[in-house]
């Protein structure tokens, strides 16, 4: 991603922020009064408020005279006020990461299926002649990768945590444990 595009999207988060902010504190506000206080079209505000309103902020017109957008009442956003902020303090050492070993069908499972988030490709590591490739994805949690991993099965391989992998094992061999007798 180029950086006028981070740019862009920087700027538009802080504009739906600050709008958030003004339609808290002021009540109802009008698009032209929006649009002259953030120094932006009228037409942005209302691609803004619809930004709004999809990411489940209740934001509603008011039409006619005296009209414009207002929050939900009783709406409180639960961005932590500006000047209270602290980082948070980082645990030690670098995030836990899974490697693993994925195929081009794989890789597109996940992206449409947002698994393995983020998946980190490593380019160093020449495909084999399937186009598997190895990388990384950030683990939170080994059951939530090993679910993660099973709804993939078999498009990845686990090559490391050595915990990850017996954890995907053990749910295999009583997932065959279930399906292996002969029913009668």
């Amino acid at each position: 991603m180029n950086t006028d595009a981070c740019h862009h999207r920087s700027v538009r988060a802080g504009r739906l922020v600050t709008l958030m902010l003004i339609l808290q504190r002021r009540g109802r506000v009008t698009a032209a009064q929006l649009a002259v206080e953030l120094e932006v079209s009228q037409r942005t505000i209302l691609r803004d408020i619809d930004e709004l309103s999809a990411a489940g902020v209740p934001v509603y017109a008011v039409r006619g005279p005296g009209g414009g957008f207002q929050l939900l009442e009783g709406f409180s956003h639960s961005l932590p006020d500006p000047t209270d902020w602290k980082p948070k303090p980082r645990r030690a050492g670098p995030a836990r990461r899974a490697t693993i070993r994925i195929s081009p069908h794989g890789r597109r499972l996940a992206a449409v299926l947002g698994l393995l988030q983020p998946l980190r490709l490593d380019r160093t590591v020449q495909p084999d002649d399937n186009g598997w490739l190895q990388g990384t994805f950030r683990l939170a949690t080994i059951d939530a990768a090993a679910i993660d991993v099973l709804s993939l099965s078999p498009d990845v391989e686990v090559l490391a945590p050595a915990a990850l992998r017996s954890e995907i094992a053990g749910r295999l061999r009583r997932a065959t444990d279930l399906y292996h007798h002969d029913g009668g």
